[in-house]
């Protein structure tokens, strides 16, 4: 009887998380089969929840009105070097912010967490006339240098910093009494336990800059350096009106790494923002 209602209670718990996940999963549904459907079929009603005649027209004119292959080399890899920097900046600051005790060390953690109260759209002028006068405008150089030592680096030494205060003093103990170092026990201890926390930070800098907008329309002028998101917005029309089914056929390779990511990792996201609370 209790076994029969427990399964009654998940099946109808999964119902109601599945009815509930319809509003989040339609949309890339959508354009997914949308970008196999003639234009004339993306605004037929009633709408069509499956391409009746699919066609992979659109993804071949992705490539040849753009470099699209090209934009999303350049988007793989400035992700990845960001990501990978952002790492290795926020592991250190955030072990030191949470292990090394120093005269004014509150106050400048205050400091660098002001930076995130700062909006992206208000420092991205002095940022242009910066590299303007360095010569890095039109090069992939600011949208690597501004998200590793900006805020998402900030958000991620956080991140960090709250992990590494949760680690027992023990540890560090234990290390020292083998003759470790500092950064020896930094390497070789609080770092390696510190991968749910490093896969959180990973997966969202990668999506951060992955979806990165505001800074490639700004520094980016040359369609073979641009990134997706900007790329994005160049397939229009003669008359200047979007080609829908283009759009949302490089939409849906845009989205597939983003998906890929998370559900990968999706468990070590969740892990390692659990352990940001445990201490303060």
């Amino acid at each position: 009887m209790n076994r029969d209602l427990s399964r009654r209670t998940k099946l109808a718990l999964y119902g109601v998380l599945l009815v509930l996940a319809i509003p989040f999963v339609f949309p890339t549904w959508w354009m997914v089969t949308s970008s196999l459907k003639p234009v004339a079929d993306v605004f037929a009603f009633p709408p069509q929840l499956l391409p009746v005649d699919p066609r992979l027209d659109a993804y071949r004119r992705v490539f040849e009105l753009q470099p699209f292959g090209q934009q999303y080399v350049n988007s793989l890899y400035i992700a990845l070097v960001v990501t990978v920097g952002t790492l290795a900046v926020s592991a250190l600051a955030g072990y030191a912010f949470a292990r090394i005790r120093f005269r004014g060390q509150n106050l400048l953690f205050l400091v660098v967490l002001a930076g995130l109260l700062i909006p992206s759209e208000v420092t991205i002028v002095p940022l242009f006339q910066m590299f303007f006068k360095l010569g890095l405008i039109d090069t992939h150089w600011p949208l690597i240098l501004v998200p590793i030592f900006g805020a998402p680096s900030v958000l991620a030494t956080f991140i960090m910093r709250q992990f590494f205060i949760s680690l027992p003093n023990e540890l560090e103990e234990a290390a020292r009494v083998d003759g470790l170092g500092r950064f020896a026990t930094f390497w070789r201890i609080a770092l390696p336990l510190s991968r749910p926390a490093l896969g959180a930070v990973a997966i969202f800098t990668f999506l951060h800059s992955w979806n990165l907008y505001l800074e490639p329309i700004v520094f980016l002028s040359s369609p073979e350096k641009f990134t997706l998101p900007q790329a994005l917005t160049q397939f229009i029309d003669v008359y200047g009106g979007p080609m829908w089914d283009v759009q949302l056929a490089a939409a849906s390779m845009t989205a597939l790494p983003v998906l890929v990511v998370f559900v990968i990792a999706q468990k070590q996201f969740v892990e390692g923002l659990a352990h940001t609370g445990l201490k303060g």
